[in-house]
């Protein structure tokens, strides 16, 4: 049960890195923390709306793998058996 928590764990900490870049090369809507971030001015790098639905599609398909694993983890870590030392019992 530890090596699957490891593996979920290593799968969390790639997909949480990859989730952040994607949301930052994400096209912002406007009026929001994008344009305070320098989001403007990429305006003028107009992708394609091909592109940018596929940057959508990976974005939204990341954060999906991210959150079942979250889930996954969670479940797993009732299973996993603490021996805890008992006092005097």
């Amino acid at each position: 049960m530890e090596i699957l928590q490891d593996i979920l764990l290593g799968i969390i900490v790639l997909t949480s890195v990859l989730a952040v870049v994607l949301v930052l090369l994400n096209k912002g809507k406007g009026g929001g923390l994008s344009d305070m971030f320098g989001g403007g001015m990429t305006q003028s790098l107009n992708t394609s709306g091909v592109a940018q639905k596929n940057l959508v599609r990976l974005t939204t398909t990341v954060i999906i793998v991210w959150a079942v694993c979250i889930a996954a983890y969670g479940i797993s870590m009732r299973f996993v058996e603490t021996a805890a030392p008992t006092a005097g019992l």
